[in-house]
Parts: C-alpha cells; sequence; structure tokens
C-alpha cells in the first residue's frame, strides 16, 4: 500500500461538499436566519467541491502513476454477532477515476448554476442540495462495503427527489418528483433483495470479503429451487441499476425528472447518479462472471433501452427531452457492455459519456436562457450567430454524442459495438443489432435538434407560447436571443475540451492497460470480447483511420445527412411523413403507453389491492372479527353467565351437586 494516500485526506474529498452544504443550506436559508448571503453561499459550496477535485485529481495521479492502493475501514458503526457495519474506503482505478468525473462536472455545475439561477428564490438552498449530492455520490463510489454503498444509493435518490421538485410550487415538478421516487423504490427492492443475499451467505458486507467467497455461492442454489443463487443475487442487484439507471422498463421518471433545474439534469441526470448502477454492476464483475444468465438479462435489457429509448428521442420537441432520451439510450449503450463482460469499456463510456452529455445539457440551458425560456426547438432556429459560444460547444458535444472519429465517444461507442460482436451469449444477436441501429438513431435526433436550434430561420417571434416559460429561474420577456454570462459559457468550454479530447488518450490505458485489471475481474476462458478487442487495437490514431470504413461511421452520417435534408432543405417532409406514419407516431408521442400502463392497470391496481386489503383484511377481519367480533363475544357469553348469577343458596347446592355426578358419572366412565 503507497503511503501517498491516507484516510485523512481521503476523508476529505467527500466531507468537504458535506461541509459546504451544511453552511449553504443552515445559514444560506431560513432555518439559519439568512446569516448568509448569495455570494457567500456559492463560494462555500464551489470553493468545497473545489477541494474535493484536487484531493480526486491528486489520489487519480497516485493510483495510475505511483500504483497507489487503498482499502482500510474508517469507522466501526456496530459489530452484531460478528458481523461488521462500517464506513470504509476501497481506492483503485476504477474509485479514483469516478471521484475525478463526479467532482469535476460538479464543479462546472456549481459555477454554471451562478448564472442559470441567478434570479431564483430558492439559490442558497439549490446549492446546498447540490452540494450534499456531490458528497453522496462521493460515498457511494468510495465505498469498500455494501452498507455504505446503499447508504450512498439512497441519499443520491433523496437529493435527487428533492431536486427534481425543487420548484414544489409546480405541480408538474411534483408529480415528477414523486414518480422518480416511487419508481426507483421498485429498483432499490431488488437491490436490497442483492444485498441481503449476498450478507447472508458469505457473512460479510465487506467487497473484498465477500468476493473471496464469490467461487462457494457459485456451488449453491436459490432454496426450493434449481436456479443458481449467484444468478438471484445478480439481477436483483441489476434491477436496482435498473431504477438507478434508468433502464427499460423502470426509466419512466427520468425524462419527467426534466421539471427540475437544467443544472440538475446536466449534474444527476447525465453524468453522475444515473451512471451509480453502471459502477455498481462493474464494482460487482466477480458475481456477474459467475451467471451467463443474469449477464443475458443485462445484455438484452440494455440493448432494449439503447434501441427504443432512442426512437422516443426523434419526435420531442423540448429540447431538454432529446437530450434525456439521449441519455437514456446511452445509458442502454453502457448496460449492454457490462452484459458482454466488457465492464471496462462500459466504464469508459460512463467516463466520456459524462463529458459530452453534461455539455449537452449546459448548453441545452445556456439556449433556455438566451431564448428567455422557450424550450420548444421548432421556435427556435438561428440561434447560432447570437450564441457564438453556445453553438460551438452544442456542435462539439453533439459530435462527440454520434461517435465522430477523433472524439472521445466514438472510442467509448465504437469499442462497445466491437465487444458486443464478439459476444456469444444469448440475446448478443439483437444487442448488436440493436447498438448498430442505435448508432443512426442517434446521430438523426441529435443533429434534428442541432439544425432547429442553430441553423436555419429565426421562428422564435411565432412562438404561440412566447410569454409561458417553462424553465422558469428566472428571464424576462426581451426580444432578440442573447450569449449567456461567463459563469455559464466557461463550464461549457471546459466540458468541451475533454468530450474532444479525452476518449484518445485514456482508451489506452483505460481498456488494455492495468489501470482497471484489480477493480474489474472477467472470466477470460468464456468470455473473449475484452482480448479480441486487445487483438484488433493498434492504437487510438490507427483506430480513428480505420473507422472511415465501418458500418458505424456510415449509419452516423446518414443520421446527420437524413437529419440535414429533412429539417434544413425539406422542411415539408417532416410533417408529411408524420401523416403516412401517424399510428406509429403515435405510438411513440405516447411512449410505448408505458406511463399509461403504470398509471392505469399498476397504480389502480394497487390502490385497488389496499382498498380491498382495507375494506375486507382492516375492517371486516380485524376491525370487526378479532377487535370488536371479541368483546361482542364476551359481551354475550357473560349476558349467559350471568343469568346463572341469582343469589339463592339452593341454586348454588343445586350446581354443586349436579357438579359431583357429572365429576362421579365421567371417572366411571374412565374405568376400563
Amino acid at each position: 500500500m503507497n503511503s501517498t494516500l491516507n484516510a485523512t485526506q481521503l476523508l476529505m474529498v467527500p466531507l468537504a461538499p458535506l461541509l459546504g452544504s451544511a453552511l449553504a443550506g443552515i445559514l444560506g436559508t431560513a432555518l439559519g436566519g439568512h446569516r448568509m448571503g448569495r455570494g457567500m453561499s456559492h463560494s462555500v459550496t464551489i470553493l468545497g467541491v473545489f477541494i474535493s477535485l484536487l484531493i480526486s485529481a491528486m489520489t487519480l495521479y497516485s493510483v495510475a502513476v505511483e500504483g497507489a492502493r487503498f482499502n482500510e475501514t474508517i469507522y466501526t458503526w456496530m459489530v452484531v454477532d460478528g458481523f461488521k457495519m462500517e464506513v470504509g474506503f476501497l481506492i483503485d482505478g476504477l474509485t479514483a477515476m469516478m471521484m475525478c468525473v463526479v467532482t469535476f462536472v460538479s464543479l462546472m455545475v456549481h459555477i454554471y448554476t451562478i448564472g442559470y439561477m441567478q434570479e431564483d428564490e430558492g439559490y442558497n438552498r439549490f446549492f446546498a442540495y447540490i452540494s450534499l449530492f456531490t458528497f453522496s455520490m462521493l460515498m457511494l463510489v468510495m465505498s469498500n462495503n455494501m452498507l455504505q454503498l446503499f447508504f450512498g444509493w439512497e441519499a443520491v435518490g433523496l437529493v435527487s427527489y428533492l431536486l427534481i421538485g425543487f420548484w414544489f410550487n409546480k405541480p408538474s415538478a411534483v408529480f415528477a418528483n414523486m414518480k422518480a421516487f416511487l419508481v426507483n423504490r421498485v429498483g432499490d427492492f431488488g437491490f436490497i433483495m442483492g444485498i441481503g443475499l449476498l450478507a447472508a451467505y458469505t457473512g460479510t458486507l465487506n467487497y473484498v470479503e465477500a468476493f473471496a467467497k464469490a467461487p462457494e455461492l457459485a456451488a449453491l442454489t436459490f432454496p426450493g429451487t434449481s436456479c443458481l443463487l449467484v444468478t438471484v443475487i445478480c439481477i436483483g442487484l441489476f434491477i436496482g441499476a435498473m431504477g438507478k439507471s434508468a433502464q427499460f422498463p423502470l426509466h419512466v421518471w427520468l425524462p419527467d425528472s426534466m421539471e427540475g433545474p437544467t443544472p440538475i439534469s446536466a449534474l444527476i441526470h447525465a453524468a453522475t447518479m444515473v451512471t451509480a448502477g453502471i459502477f455498481m454492476v462493474a464494482r460487482m464483475s466477480p458475481f456477474f462472471e459467475l451467471s451467463e444468465t443474469a449477464l443475458s438479462v443485462v445484455l438484452v435489457i440494455g440493448a432494449i433501452t439503447a434501441l427504443f429509448m432512442g426512437f422516443l428521442g426523434i419526435i420531442q420537441n423540448d429540447i431538454k427531452r432529446v437530450v434525456a432520451y439521449s441519455t437514456l439510450s446511452q445509458l442502454g449503450y453502457m448496460t449492454v457492455a457490462l452484459g458482454a463482460s466488457a465492464y471496462s469499456v462500459a466504464v469508459f463510456h460512463l467516463m466520456t459519456h459524462a463529458f459530452f452529455k453534461a455539455l449537452l445539457f449546459l448548453a441545452a440551458g445556456s439556449v433556455i436562457m438566451g431564448l428567455h425560456h422557450n424550450q420548444d426547438i421548432r421556435w427556435m432556429g438561428g440561434v447560432r450567430k447570437y450564441m457564438p459560444i453556445t453553438w460551438i460547444t452544442s456542435l462539439l458535444g453533439s459530435l462527440a454524442l454520434i461517435g465522430t472519429p477523433l472524439f472521445s465517444g466514438f472510442y467509448s461507442k465504437d469499442s462497445i459495438i466491437e465487444a458486443v460482436a464478439e459476444s456469444h451469449l444469448p440475446g448478443a444477436g439483437f444487442a448488436h443489432f440493436a447498438v448498430l441501429a442505435g448508432v443512426f438513431v442517434t446521430a438523426f435526433y441529435s443533429f434534428r435538434m442541432y439544425f432547429l436550434v442553430f441553423h436555419g430561420p429565426e421562428r422564435y417571434a411565432q412562438n404561440p407560447d412566447a410569454h409561458k416559460h417553462h424553465d422558469h429561474a428566472h428571464g424576462h420577456a426581451d426580444h432578440a436571443p442573447h450569449e449567456s454570462p461567463w459563469v455559464v459559457t466557461l463550464p461549457l468550454v471546459l466540458l468541451a475540451i475533454p468530450s474532444v479530447l479525452i476518449g484518445y488518450f485514456t482508451i489506452e490505458p483505460l481498456l488494455f492497460g492495468p489501470f482497471l485489471t484489480d477493480a474489474i475481474m472477467v472470466n477470460t476462458d468464456q468470455h473473449h470480447a475484452m482480448h479480441e478487442l486487445a487483438q484488433a487495437f493498434h492504437g487510438p490514431l490507427a483506430m480513428a483511420s480505420h473507422a472511415f470504413g465501418t458500418a458505424p461511421f456510415w449509419l452516423a452520417l446518414s443520421g446527420v445527412v437524413l437529419a440535414y435534408v429533412l429539417y434544413m432543405v425539406k422542411t415539408g417532409w417532416p410533417a408529411a411523413i408524420q401523416k403516412m406514419v401517424q399510428p406509429l407516431h403515435t405510438l411513440l408521442d405516447h411512449k410505448y403507453y408505458l406511463d399509461a400502463f403504470n398509471e392505469h392497470v399498476l397504480a389502480r391496481g394497487a390502490r385497488s389491492i389496499g382498498a380491498g386489503l382495507w375494506r375486507w383484511g382492516d375492517q371486516v377481519l380485524i376491525d370487526g372479527a378479532l377487535v370488536n367480533g371479541a368483546w361482542r363475544w364476551v359481551s354475550r357469553l357473560s349476558g349467559l353467565v350471568r343469568k346463572g348469577q341469582t343469589g339463592y343458596l339452593y341454586h348454588y347446592a343445586l350446581a354443586m351437586i349436579m357438579g359431583v355426578f357429572l365429576l362421579m358419572t365421567w371417572f366411571v366412565w374412565l374405568q376400563p
């Protein structure tokens, strides 16, 4: 263990944002009497996250260059019959990379928020929430045990709930945060079941100790079934990931979460919280490698999400919802990589995606600000000349998203497609088709949005809802669009740099070097995807030059060209095509009717079952039969007994004689 990593230094990483959050949340709000102003609130929270980023960067350097590792208990909460519940940190390549991604994106969002939320009444409260989220996410990724993992998991869910419903006077925001809360509880049921089974059968919550017992679990079956225990555990854990990382059919909460302010869309629903499920499955790779059934489930669910959520992005008109469905699709890509046992590729895409998707969300927010809180891309156009920085950074983010050679998204997305092609699991054929088709779909909806927003005629004067602000942090109904202030554009520029470059410089150490070898375990005898990728890799430049002759490049180019033709040249065609395929458009517009199914079948069914249990279980059985029924029977019985209490001695004497007679008869009858 390298001495450059010590517990005190690592403790500062989550505690600095927590301290900033506490100061802004208590002293900067009515709770503490508003003793801290806006400037001080954003200063202390930004300082906390900046300190966290500095230490995270130093930790990453120690891990990557010096080979440092750390795995220690920081605090023992309790020991119950030898079962330890602790707070501890496990620092390896996977953790160090996640720490830097979380803190860097969080810092960019903190700076951006100064401009975006400047006129909002809840300014200080918002900074307290996003710093608290940063603390929660860091506790999750730094944990060395499943108890702390679960604490971080639930804490990020809580802060997400608070932030989605940040404008709590807005009914749609309250509905959205309740939806996110309930859907995530469904996922968390599976997650805690998986953790509980692991704890029961391994006798520990510590990662390293549990991983050491993985071969023993592989030989066990789930009680009462022929199903492997490790399969049940992995599927339970993955159900948790489906909720947190918005996989079909538990994805329904994420598009509605766009009701929250744009900065949290970037921080939580693009770059960090939704990737917690991907991180968790990668961390649990020693268990998933033991179950091909679980890997097939992961592969197929990811493929469905990658393709079918992309289709929904095509027909969206709200700029934030287009990016939200893009996030769902890209999370599907990451999940497909996990199912193909290419965990390091999934984590690589997680990292590259965090930068360019945060960039796209923040750029969307900048456009919303510049257009006075219009979010409908049909009433935009020609924004490029008014907002040059937002335009160029959006273009770079879009090129990264569609996998343009040399951009960061290209290296991670193409690696996923190649890894799936090498997989021989059931469902791999469908998954390969889905990720290939998804390339075209992604390019089409991304550049549909890009062309409608930044090019073509200016349409914002025709907006019928010009005086209705969808995302109402602040704003006034001025006329011409305008570029956002530097606190908004600086994060865009700083996020654009890694969106373009980071894939080129990190693909080799992340996928084919020793950086993640001790954090991720792959059974190379059965799963050959990473070996095949390594054999075909001859450097990032060679990979990019080779890409021009591959199917993904031409599919992406076709998507861009089609978007250009339909929305820049033949602008009447989209409406005509919509009429031709109206049933399909209706299906997509209703999001495959999953929301309707959840609300009218599942919710009403649950309500009917609840009403039935209340009526028959509560009122009839418990209240009627047990509680009220008991006193009624006692009352009736006592009424009968009371009639025998006459007060006459001869009645009692007669009763005694009859009692003796009955006893004598009974004993005589019992004699043989």
